[in-house]
């Protein structure tokens, strides 16, 4: 009989971990030299060369993340026009500044955008280099996912694994895009591929590494990093004490947690430590504080519910709760939601194989501390159920993209519940038909819910039952059961491979990516430009980097690039519907006329409502605009008084206010939500300004001291 190839890296693996029998945990010989980093340069290279799958699935990740990548342009300009902020300015880089003037951050941490900011200063500003690192984050993270399951599960299994994760489209469309989650998701998947490392041979050093790539994470995107958190620090506690003791073990997971609150808490310190007066607005905050952002913002708030979320009051608008294809909010929450319109196509083909392979190794190893896979999948299952149930039920602000948080812990319990089928046995039979059973009816569920790709489901019906035939009957090999599950698994991923190669033919929406067909995405039907910010399902978009109007309205757009790197046809600078003012989902301002004037008159910085409404005049040309209510206009609610220091110092001198930049909505739409924003200080404004001849443009040179009356 020939040996299992998975029993025996297993059975190494479980040799050098912490539970294993052997050498101590951490014990190496006297003579060991410890290798250089040109020797460990030559071990990766001859790795590479002895694991021709890990080089397949990193040229599959290659062609999905790069090809036509251009396609997508400024992708999110929000982000975008932040970056080329900072990459003209040490100062606006330190604190993710949106705009040039240092008035107002982004509303996340600026980790991904350094990375983006710095490949501009290398590469020069132009959409590719701030696309570039993206997917190389992602063929990171594949490359990752492919190791955390070969580790304890084999070659074969590692691949599925890393499969599973590449074909998933939501994975496809983040590392297409410059929103910051493929960064968000190399950390996490790096968080637990330390840990797994330290279990291994009980080394201080990984669970150290592990806290430093959650605090990155957290310097990426606050308290969505720390979804991991609760599976690491059990699978440690669970089986480090058997190698080290209790105190020992304790010890080592406190050095952890020292390791993420000292990088994850650097930055904001920093901003926190910093007076008010020499450093930009925290974006997304209503009190200029850092903790705010972290604990309401893009924290909590994220779980229980806020202003501008499906369970904070009345935001829901387009989509917010109907989960509708287009959902902005990922459709309404409860144990089904990831199997829902918005969220089923993204992630959820996988999961009825991923909850299988989990259960299946639950009751493989009874979590017993002599099997090295329990740490595995405490740290892997517990980081796969966090999310999962965050997710399913979270209140605030949730858009579908998040889910691509879950989608390497999904992808990595496929990875495990092939490995047990691989094991073979009365138990990798058992594992192999509750896996088919279960990838069946998550994949018919989304099929069900997407309304796309019909005469598939017929077709996993049949496959299913074939296949649970074939492993019932008595007489039949290992090798054609083998063969019959690996023809179902790939039956089971081609709708998400599908799906995941259709999201090269169109531009991704920039404000909600999301991988399929162009109407999976929020706005992202056919028509929509390179850059283009869709708006509802429905609406007719032409051009691109433009904001989405009302629906049914059929737009010019404009500053979205063509794959030649050329500017398309359209209002120069315009971001809204017709009229300009802010027109639009997002308020998005055709500036045209005001920077002219602005120009003749002086110069100096404008003040409008929303940094979305400035996006694209930053990115065309680095305009000195800024957006003072945060994203949409009402998310940072700064007052008179602030405004009239920024006048005094010489950081604004111009504002744009008029009845269309309430709130960066126009008024309507789901603008109507509670949150006043940027309202009252540009009305303030408008009142001591001196009204120019361009409408709705005041000059506020010599007015700081009036402002500030009014304010007080």
């Amino acid at each position: 009989m020939r040996p299992n190839p998975a029993k025996l890296e297993h059975a190494g693996a479980a040799a050098g971990s912490v539970g294993g029998r052997g050498a101590p945990a951490g014990a190496a010989p006297a003579d060991a030299a410890r290798p250089s980093a040109r020797d460990r340069g030559l071990a990766l290279l001859d790795a590479l060369r002895r694991r021709p799958e890990l080089l397949g699935l990193l040229a599959l990740a290659a062609v999905l993340y790069l090809w036509a990548l251009s396609r997508n342009g400024w992708a999110n300009d929000y982000y975008s026009a932040a970056v080329r902020s900072m990459s003209t300015s040490w100062h606006d880089f330190l604190y993710g500044s949106f705009d040039s003037s240092g008035l107002m951050t982004v509303d996340k941490p600026p980790m991904a955008l350094w990375v983006e900011a710095l490949s501009v200063r290398l590469f020069g500003y132009s959409s590719l280099p701030i696309l570039v690192p993206q997917a190389l984050m992602g063929m990171a993270s594949a490359a990752l996912t492919y190791d955390l399951v070969r580790r304890s599960f084999g070659r074969v299994a590692g691949f599925v694994g890393g499969l599973a994760l590449v074909l998933t489209p939501v994975t496809v469309a983040i590392s297409r895009h410059n929103n910051p989650d493929a960064l968000l998701v190399l950390c996490s998947v790096a968080a637990i591929w330390f840990l797994v490392r330290g279990l291994q041979d009980g080394r201080t050093k990984w669970i150290v590494l592990s806290g430093v790539a959650v605090g990155l994470g957290f310097e990426t995107k606050m308290g969505a990093a720390l979804l991991v958190v609760p599976g690491i620090a059990l699978a440690w506690m669970w089986i480090a004490p058997r190698g080290r003791g209790l105190l020992d073990a304790a010890r080592q997971l406190t050095l952890g947690g020292i390791a993420l609150a000292v990088v994850g808490l650097a930055w904001p310190v920093l901003v926190w430590l910093t007076p008010a007066a020499d450093r930009p607005w925290v974006g997304g905050s209503t009190d200029n504080s850092i903790w705010s952002l972290i604990m309401d913002y893009n924290g909590l708030g994220r779980l229980d519910g806020q202003a501008g979320g499906p369970g904070g009051g009345a935001g829901g608008g387009p989509g917010g709760g109907g989960g509708g294809a287009g959902s902005v909010f990922g459709g309404d929450s409860g144990p089904l939601r990831l199997l829902g319109s918005s969220l089923g196509g993204q992630v959820g083909w996988i999961l009825g194989v991923a909850v299988v392979g989990g259960l299946g190794l639950l009751v493989a190893t009874r979590l017993k501390r002599s099997d090295a896979r329990s740490g595995w999948l405490i740290a892997v299952g517990g980081a796969f159920a966090t999310s999962a149930v965050a997710f399913s039920f979270a209140q605030g602000i949730f858009h579908p993209y998040y889910v691509s948080a879950l989608a390497p812990f999904a992808a990595a319990l496929v990875g495990a519940a092939a490995g047990l089928v691989l094991e073979g046995g009365v138990r990798g039979r058992i594992v192999g038909a509750a896996a088919v059973a279960g990838g069946a009816i998550t994949t018919l569920a989304v099929l069900h819910s997407s309304g796309d790709m019909g005469w598939l489901a017929p077709l996993v019906g049949v496959g299913a039952t074939a296949t649970l035939v074939a492993l019932a009957l008595p007489g039949v090999t290992t090798r054609i059961r083998n063969a019959v599950l690996a023809a179902m698994l790939a039956l089971l991923l081609f709708a998400p491979a599908s799906w995941s190669f259709q999201t090269l033919g169109h531009a991704t929406s920039s404000t909600f990516p999301a991988g399929g067909p162009a109407s999976a995405g929020m706005g992202g039907g056919p028509g929509g430009g390179p850059g283009g910010r869709g708006g509802p399902p429905g609406m007719s978009q032409q051009g691109g980097g433009g904001f989405g109007g009302p629906p049914g309205m059929t737009q010019q757009g404009s500053t979205g690039t063509t794959q030649s790197g050329t500017t398309q046809s359209g209002q120069a600078g315009g971001m809204g519907g017709p009229g300009g003012g802010a027109g639009g989902m997002f308020g998005g301002e055709d500036l045209t006329e005001a920077l002219a004037y602005v120009k003749s008159h002086g110069g100096g910085t404008i003040a409008i409502a929303s940094q979305s409404g400035a996006s694209a005049s930053i990115i065309q040309s680095g305009a000195s605009v800024a957006g003072i209510g945060g994203f949409s206009g009402r998310e940072s609610t700064v007052s008179i008084d602030w405004l009239a220091n920024a006048v005094a110092s010489g950081k604004v001198r111009w504002v744009i206010s008029s009845d269309s930049t309430s709130g960066g909505f126009g008024g309507g739409g789901i603008g109507n939500d509670g949150r006043a924003g940027s309202e009252t200080a540009l009305t303030a404004a408008a009142r001591v300004g001196t009204q120019t001849s361009v409408s709705g443009l005041y000059d506020l040179q010599g007015k700081a001291a009036a402002l500030k009356a009014l304010g007080s």
